[in-house]
């Protein structure tokens, strides 16, 4: 099984940009789909972002939608969240997550995997 590790999240002011990265140990990686959700303070986790095993399919949450960019790069075995006008409701904690379904079905909530997290906070 896939394990995962976030990293790249911090304090920001609303209107800035963070990147957000998630590395995947094991040689399996380009049997998952790959995606992002947050938990906010008080609120249930939600869905972000996926993108497919190869990277040619994506899905964004609407709230996030033009603004963040979900890619993979295989031959690193590591996936990144580029967040750019980030606003104060975008502060969570952000998990990675894998599935050996579609894209598709890990945006629905089939997952195999999780990371620990990493927190995001945009302040006003």
């Amino acid at each position: 099984q896939v394990q995962l590790v976030e990293s790249g999240g911090g304090l920001v002011q609303a209107g800035d940009s963070l990147r957000l990265s998630c590395a995947a140990s094991g040689r399996t990686f380009t049997s998952y789909a790959v995606g992002w959700f947050r938990q906010a303070p008080g609120k249930d986790r939600e869905f972000v972002a996926a993108v497919s095993r190869s990277g040619s399919t994506t899905y964004y949450d609407d709230s996030v939608q033009g603004r963040f960019t979900i890619s993979r790069d295989n031959a690193k075995n590591t996936v990144y969240l580029q967040m750019n006008s980030l606003k104060p409701e975008d502060t969570a904690v952000y998990y990675c997550a894998a599935s050996m379904s579609s894209a598709f079905k890990l945006r629905d909530g089939s997952l195999d995997a999780w990371g620990l997290g990493t927190l995001v906070t945009v302040s006003s």
